[in-house]
């Protein structure tokens, strides 16, 4: 076997304990079904795990020690993260109960590939995954057994399993209640708000973490 069964299965565990306790990307995930159904809130999880497919990669490589060496990098990334995500949520207020297709066709406040992009876009610029990638993946690769990159392989293909099944479960339940709500107006905008207020209230946490 190309990676100790041990200590896979201690990283399958400890991952999926680590992503059902609501974090940001749950969170983000929560805002984006509710605005814009089932189909976003499951985009926006295939954008955060093709961010999280990135960041192992990265791992792997070591590149992550260039937050190490130059900390200023990690603050002006963090800060332009938490910017971003601020940006959506007041975009999200100032346009509340606004559709992007036609009310009677049932159109929703988010499209597909908005959800993606914003899920890819704002977990990539969170240093913090990088470096919480590179400092917990290797903890989980046995290098005497070689092929450290296939184990890295291995130990990604977990992580955006359960990104899936957690998060995604989420989204689409989420989108399933915001479908419904999204039939009414008054509704749609409180939806709106809230969203706009979480992706708010998400970037500030960014910006205020060390």
């Amino acid at each position: 076997m190309p990676i100790d069964p041990h200590l896979l299965m201690a990283f399958t565990l400890t991952s999926l304990v680590a992503m059902v306790a609501p974090g940001p990307d749950m969170l983000f995930v929560l805002g984006c079904g509710m605005r814009g159904g089932a189909r976003a809130g499951l985009l926006a999880t295939a954008g955060v795990a093709t961010s999280e497919a990135i960041h192992v990669a990265v791992a792997a490589a070591g590149l992550a020690a260039l937050f190490e060496a130059a900390p200023t990098a990690f603050a002006v990334v963090r800060v332009v993260g938490a910017a971003y995500l601020v940006y959506l949520g007041v975009q999200m207020i100032r346009n509340r109960g606004e559709v992007a297709l036609d009310e009677r066709a049932g159109g929703a406040g988010m499209t597909g590939r908005q959800a993606f992009l914003r899920g890819l876009v704002t977990n990539l610029l969170n240093p913090k995954m990088v470096t919480f990638t590179i400092a917990f993946l290797p903890q989980f690769v046995n290098p005497e057994l070689g092929g450290v990159w296939l184990q890295f392989a291995i130990l990604g293909a977990v992580l955006i399993a359960l990104e899936f099944l957690v998060d995604g479960t989420v989204g689409v339940l989420a989108g399933r209640i915001g479908g419904w709500l999204r039939v009414r107006r008054a509704a749609r905008r409180r939806i709106d708000v809230a969203t706009g207020g979480l992706f708010i209230g998400l970037g500030v946490r960014l910006a205020a973490e060390r």
